[in-house]
């Protein structure tokens, strides 16, 4: 059974491949066949996530890793790169995430009516195979390597299909991504400098790291390169200018995959890369980060009300929370991280499902602009009970899966930097504000002049079997973590209370009594419980 679930983890990046590659060579195929090949492409890895999802509290681990099979590829012996994958209690969720939004995101674009179908389904079969390669990968080389095969068609959808300002905003993107993924790169190979040469294989680096250790100055040096450049990839405060521009103007299903799971690689990498290879940096940055990530929570909240573009507020909101993940990471805890990883998978689900309904939206009303909508709900209640509840989603209501990153993270924040909790939830008012102004504006009081005389004549409709598809698979995800959060938070606590190089590193680095540590554990698991 190890070795047929190995072989899924590598069919999970290697089907979308087959299918993208299906598609570029299958130009003369009918409509029906390009969305066939296209939706094997997408249903497999979410199933194979599940299943492997599934069966992981139960599979033989390894350093905290199941499901491992390594491939050379003639790299080993001269640089120390190998194909290594496998599935820890940290990134199987997000592994999951990438299952589940790329599902959701390919259907939405199986459904859609986009110029050359083909060739957009082919873009997103490869960034689909991206994520999952990003979140199975142990060697950091093939990490990074998947990052850039998801980014690179990131580009040029917002190039072709995108919307007003695809350019700019593509150029923007191209130039800020560029950036961060170089000083993420070269962070990277500072790493593999330091280890003594010891390859890029993570297991490896925590073994030496765990022996030898990496001098302080050089752990500040290199964290560093690894804040800012995963930073700008994440849209840290303030290098977030890209990110609104390039969500407003990406087709909707680009959209979902880049801000629900591609933007995540940066924080995924901030806590399973460099925290625990370089903990006396991440102690020394950590002062910093916690002001950088209010930024995001405080200035860039009151720019997202200042908004009337409904995907613009959706894309400023995404943002946003990017602060909640930092300041759990920035606590160095084991319940702040815990939480900083049940909120990326949640957010994750739910703002792929706000970019869903505010496309669904725009269908029925001809503009994102919220001034010129108003009285939807009265044609489409279904589609208004849909947004509300995402917006609740993300504002953290008890019931969704967001209300439990955001709790454990005020938690940790609170033992030891309770400053920063009171503008730490001053950030939920804010999201209140903007997300049910938003609604109000959609889909209650009178139609707008300006929709009246655009839906003069118009049946408008509720939402349809196929946007309703996508935005239940997603509010399906929400809720059941809600309900049940151990379906997460139990693997995210083994992981980091465990024998893993992470948990005795941060803790140590911190000065957390030893006695402390147990219980950081257990208030995090009843947090998430």
């Amino acid at each position: 059974m190890t070795d047929f679930n190995s072989l899924l983890l590598i069919l999970a990046i290697v089907i979308p491949l087959a299918a993208a590659v299906a598609l570029l060579f299958g130009q003369k195929l009918c409509p029906c066949a390009a969305k066939f090949i296209a939706g094997i492409g997408f249903l497999a890895p979410a199933a194979i996530a599940l299943w492997l999802w599934g069966n992981f509290g139960e599979a033989a681990k390894t350093a905290g890793y199941a499901y491992m099979s390594q491939y050379d590829l003639g790299m080993k012996d001269t640089l120390g790169i190998s194909l290594y994958l496998g599935l820890n209690g940290i990134s199987a969720p997000l592994f999951l995430l990438a299952g589940i939004v790329g599902l959701a995101a390919g259907w939405q674009a199986i459904n859609a009516k986009a110029e050359r179908l083909p060739q957009y389904l082919l873009l997103l079969l490869i960034m689909q195979a991206g994520l999952m390669g990003v979140f199975a990968s142990i060697d950091i080389f093939f990490f990074y390597f998947f990052h850039e095969l998801a980014l690179i068609p990131t580009f040029i959808m917002i190039g072709i299909w995108g919307g007003a300002g695809r350019r700019s905003a593509a150029m923007e993107m191209t130039v800020y991504l560029t950036l961060g993924a170089m000083l993420s790169l070269l962070g990277l190979i500072y790493i593999y400098k330091a280890s003594d040469w010891t390859g890029f294989d993570l297991i490896a680096l925590r073994e030496y790291v765990s022996a030898h250790s990496i001098a302080d100055a050089v752990q500040h040096n290199i964290f560093g390169l690894l804040l800012f450049g995963f930073g700008i990839l994440v849209s840290l405060f303030p290098f977030h200018s890209w990110a609104p521009r390039g969500y407003a103007a990406a087709p909707t299903a680009n959209a979902m995959l880049h801000a629900g799971v591609l933007k995540k690689f940066g924080l995924y990498g901030l806590v399973q890369i460099a925290v625990p290879l370089l903990p006396v940096g991440a102690l020394e940055w950590n002062p910093l980060l916690i002001w950088l990530a209010l930024g995001n929570i405080l200035f860039i909240g009151l720019v997202t009300i200042a908004q009337r573009d409904l995907k613009l507020m959706v894309g400023y909101s995404s943002v946003m929370h990017m602060g909640y993940i930092f300041l759990g990471i920035a606590t160095l805890s084991v319940a702040g991280v815990g939480g900083a990883v049940i909120l990326m998978f949640a957010h994750g689900l739910s703002v792929a499902l706000m970019f869903v309904l505010s496309t669904a939206v725009y269908a029925r009303t001809g503009t994102y602009d919220m001034r010129d909508m108003g009285g939807l709900g009265m044609k489409a209640p279904l589609l208004a009970g849909f947004f509300v509840a995402a917006t609740m989603a993300s504002v953290g209501l008890p019931g969704f899966a967001n209300f439990w990153g955001e709790f454990t993270i005020f938690m940790a924040l609170w033992k030891d930097h309770a400053w920063a909790v009171a503008p730490a939830v001053l950030g939920i008012i804010i999201s209140a504000i903007y997300g049910l102004r938003a609604a109000a504006a959609i889909f209650m009081g009178a139609p707008s002049e300006a929709f009246q005389k655009a839906s003069a004549g118009k049946a408008i409709g509720d939402i349809t079997r196929a946007e309703r598809i996508p935005a239940i698979i997603l509010i399906i995800g929400l809720v059941l973590v809600g309900f049940w959060p151990h379906s997460i938070s139990t693997s995210i606590n083994e992981e980091l209370m465990g024998d893993s190089v992470y948990q005795p590193k941060v803790l140590s680095t911190v000065q957390t009594p030893a006695a402390a540590t147990p219980a950081a554990g257990h208030a995090h698991e009843e947090s998430a419980s």
